[in-house]
């Protein structure tokens, strides 16, 4: 939804950034600024910046940085309008109601509903388990070496071995045979009529991000089939973007996800002080997942189970992983079956072990296919490294997939220099061998790797927000049209008209972007790492090749996009040119 921006820029300003940080980070004053451990990385010393004068906020370590609303949505994972809504109520700012039309209102109303339902009926299972009748499925936790801080924090529970009981209570809540269904609780046949989906099962709530109960997984008490069972797919259940555990893991704050199988592994590691354990919900790793994994970290340690079902699916998610630009590692539980048995044999010191000396997912899934053949014989180890070579032409960028052929012969005992004349060779005979061209915008999830001329952009754009005097000197010789992408072109629209009117705001344009991506990105523009220099005359340097490189960038890219038949646009770009030998001449001075 649209809110004005006046009204957006008056939650921001009654959320003083310092006070809203405060009640996630312990910070010290030093200085003009606040100082505190990054709550986005693991750091031992405070590197995590909070001023209250420019209402941002910084971390030196990660990069991390923007207003009170990029805190939010990067700390909770909120949308800018959830951050915002969030913000409104704390500071006591009223937002204008969001206005639906009747049939995105009806699905809103039907969402809310379910979701309702399902809190319901986790409370229901919760209670049940704690009973007499659910004594079996306690039991069963308990032989599981569950304590009950665990089976409480997971909400764990039971259905009982009557198969119309949550049907019935949930009737009696209001709640009719429809709405049920749609919550994937109730089976409907000739045989019995409506009947609970789970009964006689130990129950696991799964849950969103922000803690709402979305649908279940029930572990049979006994031999029945299926052991383990899903809810169905839902209007809020989509078991392709939604992980087990992730709602308790991504408050862990450590920089990768264990990745496990099943239900019991992920409570397992919780248990062991393995807070960032997750788990696909019954189906393999998907693009959705990775891209959703990608939101929070950008490294997974696969630990699945350790048998031949386990090692496909492991292999099957390492490309999945690498596609949305997530390094994986692959830890092996042998000789115990799953992370689960493996903590309860050897414990939490010898599972951080394992952490330790995981294996790269490249040089693991090489690992798996040697085994197909006979390594011993010269024809075979060459058919490998044909396989091989065919997998590490993968790798786009050069330098990693130069890297890989290092490791690779290191691993194998053959020459870096033949594997990497075979790695060529093939690509040649492939008919891959061929300049790399970036595409425009990247595969979903997965960010290209960013150019030396925008990293100058960004570089000018915090300069700017630093220093008003630098400010006044880029200005002389940069303009907003010098900033080729669009969203930067934007920030420096509104710079340039804030700086016209002496009130330079960084914060207060951040406001302007209400898509998420779109925000995050307009917030890294103002914390661009800028090299420490020593001098006066280093800086001078260093700002004015910055801006040298930001024009004849500015110049080249409009001459390209210039139509043939616009004259007086050439003429302008000709002085243009002219002037820039001019500044190439001059001496830039910082005061």
């Amino acid at each position: 939804m649209y809110y004005p921006e006046e009204l957006v820029e008056e939650v921001r300003m009654k959320n003083d950034i310092v006070d809203v940080i405060s009640g996630y980070v312990r910070l010290q004053k030093k200085g003009s600024s606040y100082f505190g451990l990054c709550p986005f990385h693991n750091e031992k010393s405070p590197s995590f910046s909070v001023s209250r004068g420019k209402q941002m906020y910084y971390c030196f370590g990660c990069g991390a940085g923007g207003n009170v609303f990029t805190f939010l949505m990067e700390y909770e994972n909120f949308s800018f309008v959830e951050a915002l809504k969030v913000l409104a109520d704390r500071a006591g700012v009223e937002l204008p109601e969001m206005e639906y039309s009747k049939e995105a209102k009806e699905k809103a109303d039907l969402r809310a509903t379910l979701l309702e339902i399902n809190k319901i009926a986790a409370q229901y299972f919760y209670v049940q388990l704690k009973s007499e009748q659910g004594k079996i499925g306690y039991t069963y936790l308990k032989n599981r070496e569950l304590s009950d801080e665990t089976i409480k924090a997971f909400g764990l529970g039971y259905s009982n071995k009557y198969s119309n009981d949550l049907f019935k209570y949930l009737q009696g809540k209001g709640y009719s045979e429809d709405l049920i269904r749609q919550a994937g609780l109730i089976n409907t046949d000739e045989r019995n009529g409506v009947y609970d989906k789970f009964w006689n099962r130990v129950m696991f709530p799964i849950m969103d991000v922000n803690n709402r109960v979305i649908g279940f997984g029930g572990r049979v008490m006994g031999d029945g089939k299926p052991k383990y069972l899903n809810s169905p797919e839902t209007v809020i259940f989509d078991k392709s973007r939604n992980l087990y555990g992730l709602n308790r893991a991504r408050t862990s704050r450590k920089p990768y996800f264990l990745m496990c199988e099943g239900y019991m592994d992920v409570i397992s590691l919780h248990q062991a002080g393995f807070t960032n354990a997750v788990a696909s919900l019954g189906t393999a790793l998907t693009t959705g997942h990775a891209s959703l994994i990608k939101r929070y970290v950008q490294e997974v340690y696969l630990t699945y189970d350790s048998d031949e079902a386990g090692t496909k699916a492991a292999l099957r998610a390492v490309p999945i992983l690498k596609q949305a630009g997530i390094s994986a590692k692959v830890i092996r539980m042998d000789p115990y079956k799953d992370p689960d048995e493996f903590i309860k044999n050897l414990g939490a010191e010898e599972f951080e072990k394992r952490i330790g000396g995981a294996r790269n997912g490249f040089l693991f899934s090489l690992e798996i296919l040697s085994k197909d053949y006979d390594m011993e014989s010269p024809e075979g180890k060459t058919a490998f490294f044909k396989e091989t070579v065919k997998r590490l032409i993968g790798f786009e960028d050069e330098l990693e997939r130069n890297n890989y052929v290092e490791a690779v012969a290191k691993a194998y005992k053959v020459s870096p220099e033949s594997l990497q004349k075979l790695v060529t060779k093939t690509a040649v005979t492939e008919g891959m061998a061929k300049p790399a061209v970036r595409p425009k915008s990247a595969p979903s999830g997965q960010k290209p790797k960013e150019s030396g001329i925008l990293v100058s952009q960004k570089l000018l754009l915090t300069w700017m927000i630093e220093d008003a005097g630098i400010f006044s000197l880029i200005k002389k010789y940069i303009s907003p049209e010098d900033f080729t992408e669009p969203l930067y072109r934007t920030v420096a629209e509104l710079l340039y008209q804030q700086f016209d009117t002496g009130e330079l705001n960084p914060a207060k344009i951040l406001n302007h972007f209400t898509e998420e991506e779109d925000h995050r990105e307009a917030a890294s523009l103002f914390h661009t790492k800028i090299r420490e220099l020593s001098t006066k005359e280093e800086q001078e340097q260093a700002l004015k090749e910055t801006i040298l490189r930001v024009k004849a960038n500015s110049i080249d890219y409009r001459t390209m996009h210039l139509e043939p038949t616009d004259m007086a646009g050439l003429q302008r770009l000709m002085e243009e040119k002219r002037k820039l030998d001019d500044i190439k001449k001059l001496h830039i001075s910082i005061e």
